[in-house]
C-alpha cells in the first residue's frame, strides 16, 4: 500500500445489515485515523465488512480499514484489549 494520509477528511459509508434496521449513515471526519478508528472500535462489526472509507478519492473497503487500523503508522491510541 502506498503512504496513507491519517490526516487527510474522510468520509465513511457504513455497510448494511439486512437482518437490522440500519443502525449506521453516511458521516463525515475531519481526519481518516478517527474514521478508521470509528469503524474498528464504535461499529457492529457484522457492518465492517461491507462498510467503504473514501479519503483522497482512494476507496477502501472493511478488510483494508483494518489493515489501516493494525499498521504501525496508525497515529491514535487504539482501544485496549479485554
Amino acid at each position: 500500500m502506498t503512504q496513507f494520509n491519517y490526516s487527510a477528511a474522510a468520509e465513511l459509508f457504513p455497510g448494511k445489515n439486512i437482518h437490522r434496521p440500519q443502525t449506521s449513515r453516511y458521516r463525515r471526519f475531519s481526519s481518516a485515523a478517527e474514521a478508521v478508528r470509528y469503524v474498528i472500535e464504535d461499529m457492529p462489526t457484522e457492518l465492517v465488512r461491507s462498510s467503504i472509507l473514501e479519503v483522497e478519492e482512494q476507496r477502501f473497503d472493511g478488510a483494508q480499514i483494518r489493515g489501516l487500523y493494525d499498521a504501525e503508522a496508525f497515529p491514535l491510541a487504539r482501544m485496549a484489549l479485554a
